[in-house]
């Protein structure tokens, strides 16, 4: 879910959106835009080493009605392509209304979903990734961060986020998703310089204003690995929130080839043994 190849800003095979947000270069001029790509492709080949399991709730607050809370599991790893990972979100009726995704990041992301109630695999499209997960405000394309893999990106240099310095960018969406998804023009997205970790993304709307954002809260060291925690996501038009925590993680999996494949979708997945979970 967390994190390849470095590109530099202008990249021509990048369709320009109608509206291309600008860059904000901070104190000091320019940014070095070579030291950018640098930061950039040395962030994406980290991530979670070998197969991980995680229990999660997500936490629903919309600005207007009622809060809900919703389970689910994550197996994650990393292949040829990229990070990939299998999200399922157990039905209130069982496996006829479960709910399963299989969720290829990199810089060629795509996704397959499984349905109990059809009891159907079939792979979505680049404007799926953008439908809600489930009865919540999470997305695939949260899921995926399919932008931190966009050649065609502006390094800003260093931000401060929470007191913290960060590297910020600014990525332009490929030509495909400026088509099928054209309000999305850009996501600028800061990394903190200690932990090389993900602090905020904002996906950028009309005129380059935020229209939601991604929000890293905490982290926690599992084993000799730092993992995600708690992230918020909020919607910066409606104002609507939701929070996703990781309540459990095992880590080091060695996990079967099936689970990484859209035929494997469905099978249930692997049970974890309960002496590798940790609980939070």
């Amino acid at each position: 879910m967390l994190l390849a190849a470095a590109g530099l800003p202008g990249d021509l095979s990048a369709q320009t959106p109608l509206y291309r947000p600008p860059q904000d270069f901070f104190p000091g001029g320019k940014a070095d835009q070579t030291e950018g790509a640098r930061i950039l492709a040395e962030f994406r080949r980290l991530g979670i080493r070998g197969g991980y399991w995680l229990a999660f709730d997500l936490r629903v607050m919309p600005r207007r009605g009622t809060e809900r809370l919703v389970h689910g599991q994550l197996l994650g790893t990393r292949n040829e392509s990229g990070p990939v990972s299998r999200l399922t979100l157990p039905g209130a009726h069982g496996l006829a209304s479960e709910r399963r995704w299989l969720i290829q990041s990199g810089p060629q992301p795509t996704a397959w979903t499984w349905d109990g109630a059809a009891a159907q695999t079939r792979q979505l499209g680049v404007g799926d990734a953008f439908q809600p997960v489930g009865d919540t405000d999470l997305t695939l394309f949260d899921l995926q961060m399919p932008f931190l893999y966009w050649n065609d990106f502006v390094y800003e240099g260093l931000a401060k986020v929470r007191g913290r310095p960060a590297n910020s960018f600014v990525l332009y969406p490929p030509k495909d998703l400026a088509a099928a998804r054209p309000q999305l023009t850009g996501v600028r997205v800061l990394l903190d310089t200690q932990f090389g970790a993900l602090v905020q993304a904002e996906l950028l709307g009309e005129k380059g204003r935020p229209e939601k954002s991604i929000t890293v809260l905490d982290l926690k060291k599992t084993g000799e690995q730092w993992i995600v925690k708690e992230i918020d996501l909020r919607n910066l038009v409606t104002r609507d929130k939701t929070r996703f925590t990781v309540t459990a993680a095992a880590l080091d999996l060695i996990l079967p080839p099936t689970v990484w494949s859209a035929d494997g979708l469905a099978a249930e997945a692997p049970v974890v043994a309960e002496d590798a979970i940790q609980r939070f």
